[in-house]
Order: structure tokens, then sequence, then C-alpha cells
């Protein structure tokens, strides 16, 4: 696995780099024969260090985790344990239902656009045929929306650690929406069955 270890205006020593490797190819090695990538970021804010951790596991899973405290190595420690904790539900999940992927259906695929917030206040040109508010799109990726349980889509959204995520739910066979909530619950969005 290939693991870059990083410092936000902060130097990071030798021994605390062969800790980041040491402890993040055990992990992976635990639950994947060949995780991808990981990239390790270290930071202080205030009186503390930050430490994010992006890895790059297999297809289709992303997992990230933060963690704080008063010392780079126990920071890590604390993301760390968030993404063997993240890892074992994972595990635990696929083993228990076991899938069947002769039978397993192509996922659909979708256009995911990000706009430029400053351009949605701004109106259209004079002149324009637009009317209202226009956006300019400053990144654009293709990206699969799968046929999931709404069980697995949360999954999905924690190992991710995303706050939105879109799916065709197995179930009915309708698009579906789960997101996080400000609270800190998911909402889920499903339309009404067709009758």
């Amino acid at each position: 696995m290939q693991i870059t270890i990083a410092g936000k205006q902060l130097d990071l020593s030798d021994a605390l780099r062969t800790h980041v490797s040491e402890n993040l190819d055990r992990i992976t090695r635990k639950y994947f024969d060949h995780a991808l990538e990981a990239a390790v970021t270290f930071g202080r804010a205030r009186s503390f260090f930050t430490c994010d951790i992006n890895l790059h596991a297999g297809r289709d899973i992303v997992l990230r985790a933060e963690g704080e405290a008063q010392d780079a190595h126990t920071a890590f420690d604390d993301a760390a344990e968030h993404i063997a904790k993240r890892l074992r539900r994972y595990r635990r999940r696929v083993n228990e239902h076991a899938r069947d992927l002769a039978n397993r259906e192509r996922p659909e695929m979708a256009r995911q656009y990000i706009l430029s917030q400053e351009d949605l206040a701004t109106p259209a040109p004079a002149g324009s045929p637009e009317t209202g508010p226009y956006a300019t799109v400053i990144a654009e990726s293709a990206m699969e929306i799968d046929r999931l349980s709404v069980s697995d889509a949360v999954m999905r959204l924690d190992l991710a650690d995303h706050q939105v995520l879109m799916f065709r739910n197995r179930a009915s066979g309708t698009l579906n929406v789960i997101y996080r909530r400000p609270d800190g619950h998911i909402g889920w969005i499903e339309p009404p069955a067709e009758r």
C-alpha cells in the first residue's frame, strides 16, 4: 500500500512516520489483502494536534477519519481507531451477507457537479437568455448509482464520511437519497410508491 504522510506547517519525525506506516499497514492487512493507498495529514490547531486519514481500501471503498490529541502520535492513534472500527463493521457486514456477484446488476452512471458558490448569488449578465441566478461548474466527475438496501447505503455513507448519497433502493427500485442531518442523525428521502 502506498502511504503519503504530510504535515501542514509541521515537521514530522522519522519515529512518527514509522509509527503511522506500521500501524496503518497492520490495520489494513487485517481486513484487506491489498489496500490501494492512504494519505495521512497532520496539523496543529490551537493547543492540540490533528490527524486526517483518507484511505482508499479497494474499489468503491473510501474511508476517512479524523483524530485530535495533545500529541501527534495519539492523534494518529485516535484516527486509526476510527478507521479500524469502520473496516471491522464493513467486513462483518460483507461476511454476514454473502453477495452473489454473478447476479448483481451493473450500477447506473450519473454525473456529479460542483458549482461555484459565488456565482449563485450573481445575476445573469444583461442580454443573457438566462433569467435568475447562474453558476460556473468548477468540477465534474462520473459516479455510480448503486442498487443498495437502505442499511447498505447508510454503511457506505459512514465509511466514506460523506454528507449525502444517492442510490437505487434494492427493495422498491426507486432512486433514494440519504443524508447526514445537522443533529447527527441520518435522513432518508424516498419517493412515494407508484400506483
